[in-house]
């Protein structure tokens, strides 16, 4: 026996010759420092030591004492036994260890030790590797809670009943509880100052451990009536700390025999409380950055598809659930001059915050190419010049269709990104094959901007998909063989629009998958009748009188030849004026075209296009003024009127409902 002097100040530990010789360790071998005896304590018995020390030194204990294990010189084992005092300064800090070490072989036989260390052992081992283990699964807080809630979760930690808390705003919201009929009414939202064992923990920061019923009933005896007729035998509460402040707190209800905790089952229950409340930390953090990262990519997607004449369009985003976070995938839908329409579907390279802000920017510009009036080939070299002068290093997939529901021409351009399908009437799917270029970035750094257009004529009740490679990419299969599987459950879906977009997410969300996946159909609806009169176009040089008159004579006839009727000189004028005012206020000549709209109203279209990009401007003209009136009797006589950009240039327009060929007849 021997006895040691150990200053927590200075770290320093003093040990009498009787001390090291339990020990089995010279006096000049040791230089003071508890490290030292690193080479006698079995590693297993110094960290539990260890762990003994620390929470007698924080739970304001006085004394403790431990039987362990050293390894002598000459390599046999031996049982010890320590007991240590704590000394404390006056404000409760820890400032000192007095106590003894001694020789407890001869008070405990090597079996009976052993047998109770392995079994004890090995239940903490198989406690901590069944929570770690199903932990280790856990991606959100959901998943935690199930796991607790699960009757296998009572059994990793041997308890009748569990409950789980975790704060919000200063209350606690309980999430977890088992089994069930555990629940306690009044219970589900409570206060932090409230006078419950889980709010207790969570003040003090100190796990709280109920050793009878007795002292159940009288530390919380407003809790105590509710589950008194549980068979409640002792508790163990327990502060879920994760990056020193508190996030919630554990509760573990004992039954039957089972009364008081000893000095290894609190310090395993402590270190099972900081497992769950890391996995409920990184929970929480995976689910933050999942909402923002899906917040800001929902953001980013258009809110709403405007309706286009002729055409059913449906469209969907669903983000990625298994093992990565929210992707650069998006849909859009451009309306197009002349009632044509453009469909876009990408993917930006990676999956987090950055790829969704980058999805944002390129859909933006993209829109606006399109939106100017550049053919399918210009707008996507466009954007792939924007994207690879961004201050990025990701690349992004594309495909740009661009429709004429009238005519069911479709111009589609494809950079790096899956074919598309087309679906005939009866349901089935085929893939479109689609020349193709380099990825938008990757083909501007490599100077390769030249995309190739493929045309293709979609006829009434044909649809285009067009879609993000994780609707067809699985593990284990090839392209091909996905977009086989695809035509198939196209095949046999729903014949309405919307509802094939729905069955294709769900049949998605069920396979999982670790890619988010954007959709969007176009179906082409039924043409409708053949209108009578046809298109018009001519050219009017800047400087050419004889050009200007024929376009005259032009309107002029299409007008009578077309039927106008009684708006034949309202059509003539302002056709007139806005040829006109493009020769006058700009460089270069204009185009005129006339032409009559499909649809179930007969309405005459002028367009008058010049290579300026100046947008005409509405002025008042004054009593003497001899200009300025254009625009004006445009707006008034005319039914509808606007400016599109036309790439180069601009096109003015206006629209005339024109007498309906029964209305005609009977005025004759």
């Amino acid at each position: 026996m021997g006895s040691f002097d150990w200053d927590l100040l200075t770290g320093r530990m003093t040990m009498d010759e009787g001390a090291l010789n339990v020990f089995d360790m010279d006096a000049d071998a040791y230089d003071g420092d508890p490290a030292s005896l690193g080479s006698r304590v079995l590693p297993d018995e110094g960290r539990r030591l260890d762990t003994l020390v620390a929470q007698a030194l924080k739970d304001g204990s006085d004394h403790y004492g431990a039987y362990f294990r050293i390894r002598t010189r000459s390599g046999t084992q031996r049982w010890t036994h320590t007991q240590g005092l704590v000394r404390r300064d006056a404000g409760g800090r820890p400032v000192r260890i007095v106590g003894i070490v001694r020789d407890a072989s001869e008070e405990l036989t090597e079996s009976a030790a052993r047998l109770g260390l392995d079994e004890g052992r090995r239940q903490r081992t198989s406690v901590v590797e069944g929570t770690t283990a199903a932990l280790a699964h856990a991606r959100t807080v959901q998943d935690i809670i199930d796991l607790l809630n699960d009757s296998q979760g009572l059994e990793h930690f041997g308890a009748a009943s569990l409950v789980m808390g975790l704060l919000e705003a200063g209350r606690i919201h309980l999430v977890a509880e088992g089994p069930d009929g555990a629940f306690v009414p009044g219970t589900r939202f409570t206060r932090v100052d409230e006078p419950y064992p889980m709010g207790e923990v969570i003040r003090t920061l100190r796990p709280r451990f109920i050793e009878s019923p007795e002292d159940f009933a009288a530390s919380f005896p407003v809790l105590w009536p509710h589950i008194s007729g549980l068979g409640i035998t002792s508790a163990a509460y327990l502060p879920l700390i994760a990056q020193a402040r508190p996030i919630g707190a554990l509760g573990l209800l004992y039954s039957g025999d089972r009364t008081g905790f000893s000095a290894d089952e609190r310090n395993l229950l402590v270190a099972l409380g900081s497992s769950i409340a890391q996995s409920l930390q990184r929970a929480m953090l995976y689910e933050q950055e999942h909402d923002l990262a899906e917040g800001l990519q929902q953001a980013m997607l258009p809110r709403r598809i405007l309706d286009v004449p002729g055409t059913q369009i449906a469209v969907r985003y669903r983000s990625a659930r298994l093992g990565r976070d929210i992707g650069g995938d998006w849909y859009d839908i451009i309306p197009l001059p002349g009632g044509r329409v453009g469909a876009v579907i990408g993917d930006v390279q990676g999956h987090d915050t950055h790829a969704a802000a980058v999805m944002g920017q390129l859909r933006i510009v993209l829109r606006a190419y399109a939106a100017e009036g550049h053919t399918p080939a210009t707008v996507m070299a466009r954007a792939s010049v924007f994207l690879h002068e961004l201050d990025t290093e990701r690349f992004a997939t594309c495909t740009y269709a661009e429709a004429d529901p009238a005519t069911g021409l479709v111009q589609i351009v494809r950079a790096g990104h899956v074919d598309p399908l087309v679906q005939d009437p009866d349901g089935t799917a085929r893939r479109l094959p689609v020349d193709g270029g380099l990825p938008l970035g990757l083909s501007a750094e490599f100077a390769r901007l030249d995309y190739p257009v493929t045309t293709v004529e979609l006829d009434p009740g044909q649809t285009l998909l067009l879609y993000t490679d994780g609707l067809v990419e699985k593990p284990g299969a090839d392209l091909d063989e996905g977009l086989q599987w695809l035509s198939s459950l196209v095949k046999r879906g729903p014949r309405d629009l919307q509802e094939l977009a729905d069955h294709l997410c769900d049949v998605v969300e069920e396979r999982g998958g670790e890619d988010d996946v954007a959709i969007l159909l176009l179906r082409r609806e039924g043409a409708h009748p053949p209108q009578s009169g046809g298109r018009l176009q001519q050219h009017v040089g800047q400087n050419d009188p004889e050009a200007l008159s024929s376009a005259r004579h032009m309107i002029r006839a299409a007008v009578r030849a077309w039927g106008a009727g009684g708006r034949s000189d309202e059509i003539e004028l302002v056709a007139d004026e806005l040829t006109t005012n493009a020769l006058m206020h700009t460089d270069g000549g204009a185009i005129v075209t006339l032409r009559m709209l499909p649809g179930p109203e007969r309405r005459l279209r002028v367009e008058v296009e010049d290579r300026s990009s100046a947008l005409p401007r509405r002025r008042e003209a004054g009593e003497s003024g001899v200009s300025g009136r254009g625009l004006l009797l445009v707006d008034r006589l005319s039914d509808l009127w606007g400016v599109e950009p036309r790439g180069g240039g601009k096109c003015v327009w206006c629209e005339f409902v024109t007498e309906q060929p029964a209305d005609r007849a009977g005025t004759d």
